[in-house]
């Protein structure tokens, strides 16, 4: 795993953009299905994230990481494993500013994705496209 740094940096730029319009992606499902469906925020939280990290797959790997590992589905699951995990994070975090400080949920919410954009970039460097 010889990369070049200015190489390393402009996957972290590209998946920051990537993460961008899954942060668009997230907080529009968020807000309809709390606001609009008036389903619990935690459920309602994990719809959105669920609906960006599909998107977030599909586009880091042809742009981010140009991957053409062939075995689409084991790649999608190692993603999503790490998605997950990062949803747990994700929660936590919402659970922790919102129930212990008493932040307004969507600044908790834009932290915890902040928080968590750092994990999803090193586990899928190291682990989800990598071969």
């Amino acid at each position: 795993m010889s990369e070049s740094i200015q190489s390393l940096f402009f996957k972290f730029l590209k998946f920051g953009l990537v993460g961008f319009s899954g942060l668009l992606l997230d907080f529009g499902a968020t807000f309809l299905a709390k606001e609009v469906l008036r389903w619990n925020k935690y459920m309602a939280n994990s719809l959105g994230f669920l609906l960006a990290s599909a998107s977030n797959y599909y586009l880091n790997r042809i742009w981010t990481f140009h991957s053409h590992d062939p075995e689409i589905g084991w790649q999608f699951s190692k993603f999503l494993a790490a998605a997950l995990v990062g949803l747990l994070l994700n929660n936590l975090i919402i659970y922790l500013l919102t129930e212990r400080v008493k932040l307004n949920f969507y600044v908790s919410k834009f932290i915890a994705v902040v928080l968590v954009f750092f994990w999803n970039f090193f586990i899928n460097y190291l682990y989800t496209f990598t071969r």
